[in-house]
């Protein structure tokens, strides 16, 4: 209870913030879109704080808003190679904000709520929920597109480089380390990690082209356990189609990645673990005054994870936003 305690009261004072003032047209709005954020999740169930996900839309430079993220996987139910597979379902709700503090800093919070399950070869289930990592980030607008008009009628860049911490909020059981060759089957990670950011955007009047990438350093916990630092990216277009003074649609598509290293356990690596896995991403937008509505999936293209003994077979996300 105080873990949940100190990570709220921590979203609470971000989100008491004051901003830029988002206007009633969200024509007006969208004209200072700096780039899309993506859906990614990690491969580390743990990880539900949507770091890998982004941490904001890129829609709406002011929101509070929640955010629902669903992960599909097959693992190995033990160590052989002809062990029977499991399913596994990382399911993550969360309550997000990003936030512009005066003309160039942004913040973004992240607050996860976390239930898995997943059932083995004996029809046996586990299931596991609770709160997850809490995630709190700041990022530096280096370049901020200044549009001359509502469409703007020349490309605009926008460069934000961050960082921020992922504090741990949600809890590391150890025993679902033993007889898994997937041991993210967990609500958090136990550590302290920390987190760099770089997002890149370019818009020409209703299209955008956009590129993030993000490195996680993560710490051992008090466990002695280490997962294993991670790097995503992901490349993104999107056009805003308006329909009206008030409503607009942005349909998406992009690819993206992850790297993990190997998880270490007494500083020793931990065999079948790390990987890495290439993604296809379809998503949209659908923005009504201040309200906002986004949806996306992913389907992988190449994938080795585990050393093959964990397999993702699909994400979807789904959110909905209110502009402060």
């Amino acid at each position: 209870m105080k873990k949940f305690i100190v990570a709220f009261a921590l979203l609470a004072v971000t989100i008491s913030l004051k901003g830029n003032v988002v206007p009633d047209d969200p024509l007006n709005c969208t004209s200072h879109v700096s780039l899309f954020y993506y859906d990614f999740c990690d491969t580390c169930g743990c990880s539900g704080n949507g770091g890998s996900m982004g941490f904001g839309t890129g829609l709406n430079n002011n929101f509070i808003g929640i955010r629902y993220i669903g992960q599909y996987y097959r693992s190995r139910d033990g160590i052989f190679a002809n062990s029977p597979w499991i399913d596994e379902n990382f399911n993550t709700l969360q309550l997000w904000t990003q936030i512009p503090l005066g003309k160039r800093i942004i913040i973004n919070a992240v607050l996860p709520y976390q239930f898995h399950s997943r059932e083995f070869a004996n029809t046996t289930e586990q299931h596991i929920d609770g709160l997850g990592d809490a995630t709190l980030l700041g990022f530096y607008q280096v370049l901020k597109q200044t549009p001359d008009s509502i469409v703007s009628i020349k490309p605009e860049h926008t460069l934000q480089l961050g960082g921020g911490v992922k504090m741990p909020t949600g809890t590391f059981d150890e025993a679902n380390l033993e007889g898994s060759v997937n041991p993210s089957f967990q609500l958090g990670t136990g550590s302290w990690d920390y987190v760099l950011a770089a997002n890149y955007g370019v818009t020409h009047r209703n299209w955008g082209l956009s590129l993030m990438a993000n490195y996680t350093v993560k710490a051992k916990n008090d466990k002695e356990y280490r997962f294993g630092n991670q790097l995503n990216y992901a490349l993104n277009t999107f056009k805003t189609y308006y329909l009206g003074t008030n409503f607009a649609i942005t349909p998406q598509a992009g690819i993206g990645g992850e790297y993990f290293d190997k998880n270490e356990e007494f500083d020793l690596e931990v065999t079948d673990t790390g990987g890495n896995a290439l993604f296809s991403r379809l998503g949209i937008e659908v923005n009504y005054r201040q309200y906002a509505l986004g949806l996306s999936s992913m389907l992988p293209l190449a994938q080795d994870l585990n050393n093959g003994k964990v397999e993702v077979k699909s994400r979807f996300s789904i959110y909905a936003n209110i502009n402060l």
